[in-house]
């Protein structure tokens, strides 16, 4: 009886520890193993929201402005001056806070003209505009379009946006309604350089960009006549069109005279009717669209350096780029989700690329300062979310989503501990800022 008894006891008492062990064991399981995956979903979703914390971004503040019709024509650009964003549209040029987003001055042009261009770039806190009267869409359709055109050459102090001088400039003889006012101006190394049309020739002068005091006038090598122009310290950029075929050109910041006038393509030429820009002034990236897209690089002297090619099937068809430190860093629509590519633009050789993960995005903000290459992606499906990379060797160093949705933005603009988003065109939301999270 009592080895039954103790039996009994003996190994119900021993057993009963083991047994209440895996009860408890069990029922942990069952609770910690959803409760694991829970936390996991949850992630996921707060990441991806942007309420999760070191991956997020939150909105800091938005600029409004004074509404009314986008940029219908020319005049459009965003930068930063000191502790001013600066965007100019075709009706004014209007600064903003940066820390706080709020309007600080704003530059109206003269009763019943338009900001037809501006300089791509500053020069310190200087700013080359163009305005004019703008001839009626209808009188342009007509063939009757009469008006002064882009006829009024000024520089603004974006500190304050006073007006510091305005001049004449030789306008397009089909008015501003008829004219592609992209590459009319230029600012850097002091000088603001003018591109006068007229009915006969086209020319290139220079002015003293804080006095307006002329200082050179350029001549172009025989059977040429400039066009899309860039100015730096070391030199002055056009475009040329040489016959039938368009040439970059380089001209003495001092004294206007040639430096030196090569081929987009050596072998091919590049005709009149294609789309050229200028990437960047040192070294000298230019973007071809149409016959033979690419990006032709060209060194100080002129010197061809590069061909970075506008597709290619490692890297896929890139649909936008900027560049820093000798570099080219390009969106393009290659794998999957897109990819974020970097070239050498003294050989033109691809250095690394990234594959965007998650969805097909918008591919709308791309900055390359500090190291660092910094991209936007935008969808109204998934979210936005940003991306920063080493520019050496292409590792990511951030994905973080945003809590709001940004949409486009033609520039990221970097402020103390602001990434801003700048939008030339959008007619109320000019920036937003956006904080790490």
């Amino acid at each position: 009886m009592g080895g039954r008894t103790n039996g009994g006891t003996d190994g119900g008492t021993a057993r009963e520890p083991v047994a209440r062990w895996r009860l408890l064991l069990g029922r942990t399981l069952l609770i910690t193993v959803p409760a694991a995956a829970l936390v996991g979903l949850a992630r996921v979703f707060l990441a991806n929201s942007g309420y999760w914390p070191g991956s997020s971004m939150t909105t800091a503040w938005e600029a409004t402005d004074e509404g009314g019709p986008a940029a219908e024509f020319g005049g459009r650009g965003t930068w930063l001056v000191g502790d001013s964003l600066v965007r100019a549209r075709h009706d004014g040029v209007t600064g903003f806070d940066a820390a706080t987003g709020g309007r600080r001055w704003q530059y109206l042009p003269p009763r019943r003209t338009d900001i037809c261009t501006v300089s791509p770039t500053v020069d310190g806190s200087l700013l080359l505009i163009a305005y004019g009267i703008r001839a009626s869409l209808s009188d342009s359709a007509a063939g009757q379009a009469d008006s002064a055109g882009c006829s009024t050459v000024a520089a603004l102090d974006l500190s304050d946006g006073r007006e510091l001088w305005h001049g004449p400039r030789v306008p397009e003889p089909h008015g501003l309604g008829n004219t592609h006012a992209e590459g009319l101006l230029a600012a850097g190394g002091g000088l603001g350089v003018v591109l006068d049309a007229g009915a006969d020739a086209r020319a290139l002068r220079a002015l003293n960009l804080r006095t307006g005091a002329p200082r050179w006038r350029a001549a172009a090598p025989a059977g040429c006549s400039p066009g899309l122009a860039a100015a730096a310290p070391q030199q002055v950029l056009a475009l040329l069109t040489c016959g039938d075929e368009l040439k970059p050109a380089a001209f003495d910041p001092a004294d206007g005279k040639e430096r030196w006038t090569v081929p987009l393509d050596d072998r091919r030429g590049v005709d009149t009717r294609t789309d050229v820009s200028f990437v960047a002034i040192s070294p000298i990236p230019v973007r071809v669209n149409g016959n033979a897209p690419g990006f032709p690089a060209f060194a100080p002297d002129g010197r061809p350096t590069a061909r970075i090619a506008d597709s290619g099937a490692r890297y896929g068809k890139i649909s936008s780029a900027t560049t820093a430190d000798g570099r080219l860093y390009a969106l393009t629509d290659g794998g999957r989700w897109g990819r974020l590519a970097a070239f050498d633009l003294a050989t033109g050789d691809q250095l690394w690329q990234q594959d965007f993960g998650g969805a097909r995005y918008k591919r709308s903000g791309l900055h390359a300062q500090g190291g660092k290459v910094m991209a936007l992606l935008s969808s109204t499906k998934y979210g936005d979310s940003l991306h920063v990379f080493d520019a050496d060797d292409g590792n990511e160093l951030e994905d973080r989503a945003f809590r709001d949705h940004v949409g486009t933005a033609d520039d990221l603009i970097l402020h103390r501990d602001l990434v801003i988003a700048a939008r030339a065109d959008d007619a109320d939301w000019p920036f937003s800022a956006f904080r790490r999270w």
